[in-house]
């Protein structure tokens, strides 16, 4: 007892000073770790207000926070008199492996902040990204979610979205339907363009405001194409587009115009042998 006596007396005063400086090393994380929390609630209200994805937004709160927190333990640690220079080179490399390691992940990270802040889609938009068309059922961090035409989910990487050409053919209210009729060359070009007109003009769902383009684009190996181009609204284009080939094949035929289809011609030479 007297020996732990006697070292209380010779390192009172040292110890005191090291009581005082843990106590203000401890408000100091109390406090930063407040701060940081607020600081994290501000930059998620921030977001939140600028209508950034929810997921995007506690994710990015959460980086804030940590950070906020690791400079605030430093803070403390440093206060206490140990050298923070190592660790800080502890954590910088540390940081770096793991980005290093995550580049791919991280690379899919910045490209679903970039979709969500930019906006070249939202979810209910028919697009077409990465090869793939479909209409955008979900935006995440790392991917992007389309349902195609055949009920199938496809899960897209958020990079190779915004690496490749992003087609949405949901932002303009109407869209231009592009057939191509072809036609036989012994065809009345004026009766081929009237019948087509005539099939354009009674389908409701053609915009009768815009105007409707029929003329001739090609004289082809074995027929001379037309192409034919009305507009209608963007909800009205697969519905317009199957119904209109189908009414020009029947009204084509009503009115005698061939539409060519290859044909394959097989030639039979026959050798009579002379027998003696």
């Amino acid at each position: 007892m007297e020996i732990i006596t006697e070292w209380y007396d010779e390192n009172k005063l040292m110890l005191i000073d090291f009581a005082v400086k843990f106590a203000v090393a401890l408000i100091i994380f109390i406090v930063g770790k407040i701060v940081s929390r607020i600081i994290s609630n501000v930059v998620k209200k921030v977001l939140l207000h600028k209508k950034v994805d929810p997921t995007v937004v506690s994710f990015i709160g959460s980086i804030v926070y940590g950070l906020a927190m690791a400079f605030t333990i430093i803070a403390a640690i440093s206060h206490l008199g140990f050298n923070t220079t190592s660790l800080v080179a502890i954590i910088g490399a540390a940081g770096l492996a793991i980005g290093l390691a995550l580049q791919g992940s991280l690379s899919n990270f910045a490209s679903g902040v970039l979709l969500i802040s930019f906006r070249p889609f939202k979810a209910g938009d028919f697009v077409e990204v990465s090869g793939i068309a479909g209409v955008v059922e979900e935006v995440l961090v790392f991917s992007t979610t389309l349902k195609t035409g055949d009920n199938k989910s496809v899960i897209i990487p958020n990079n190779s979205i915004t690496g490749g050409t992003i087609t949405n053919y949901s932002t303009k209210p109407t869209r231009r339907i592009d057939l191509v009729i072809g036609v036989s060359y012994d065809a009345d070009l004026a009766k081929t363009k009237e019948v087509l007109s005539t099939v354009v003009t009674k389908d409701e769902r053609v915009l009768k405001d815009q105007a409707v383009t029929i003329g001739v684009s090609e004289l082809a190996d074995s027929s001379v194409n037309l192409v034919v181009r009305p507009w209608v609204k963007s909800s009205d284009y697969w519905p317009t587009y199957f119904d209109l080939l189908e009414n020009i094949k029947v009204a084509l035929d009503e009115a005698g115009i061939e539409i060519p289809y290859p044909h394959l011609s097989v030639n039979v030479n026959q050798e009579t042998a002379n027998e003696e």
